[in-house]
């Protein structure tokens, strides 16, 4: 499964900008309505349905478990995996109810977090390799201090305790609340603020901490 997304950001004006504000819940509750559909197309097994559904929600998702795994392949994996499950549960699907993206998104982190923990396991064991970071994938123009910079972070990132990191991915895109995360990781706004805080402390203490030692 190979998926790719992109973001086209819009160019209006400030009553435009307005207008487009407004119309944000209609396309939402649009697309709700959609999958909702899908999803009951799904459940008598239409599997054209189910394309259609990986295609919108795939890239997002995938993206998501590339940010929180720090690999591709074990993005893949999680991307499969999860919409496996959504196949096996489309029956179970109650239609009006929770939006279908934050439901997908709860089975990513809750894949990821597995992962995680089956990774941190493998780790304590002597006879398996340890981890190995990230590959960089930083473009040429860019210098070697500043490649390692980003290799540095994304590492310090992939450190954070599984639900901190859970968090700061999924609000780095800025296109999800805090209350549609809270819903995602199944806890408060309040819980998920302080997890970002928490997150975004330890990752400039150890920025400053390299600053220090450079």
């Amino acid at each position: 499964m190979t998926l790719a997304a992109r973001r086209i950001e819009p160019t209006l004006g400030d009553g435009r900008m307005a207008a487009a504000d407004r119309m944000r819940p209609l396309r939402a509750d649009a697309e709700a309505d959609q999958d909702d559909d899908l999803m009951a197309r799904i459940a008598a097994g239409d599997q054209r349905a189910f394309a259609t559904l990986v295609a919108r929600h795939g890239p997002r998702a995938e993206a998501l478990a590339r940010r929180f795994t720090g690999s591709a392949g074990d993005a893949e994996e999680v991307t499969q995996e999860a919409f496996w499950r959504v196949w096996r549960s489309a029956e179970r699907w109650t239609a009006g109810g929770a939006r279908f993206s934050t439901w997908l998104h709860r089975i990513v982190v809750n894949l990821c977090v597995d992962h995680d923990r089956r990774r941190r396991i493998r780790r304590m064991l002597p006879f398996v390799e340890s981890f190995d970071p990230p590959a960089d994938e930083a473009g040429p123009e860019q210098t070697l201090a500043a490649q390692d910079e980003v290799a540095a972070v994304r590492r310090d990132i992939l450190e954070l305790p599984a639900r901190q990191r859970a968090a700061l991915l999924l609000s780095a895109d800025g296109e999800k609340s805090n209350a549609e995360i809270a819903r995602i990781l199944q806890t408060s706004e309040k819980a998920v603020e302080s997890m970002l805080v928490r997150a975004r402390r330890t990752l400039r203490t150890r920025l400053a901490a390299r600053g220090e030692m450079g």
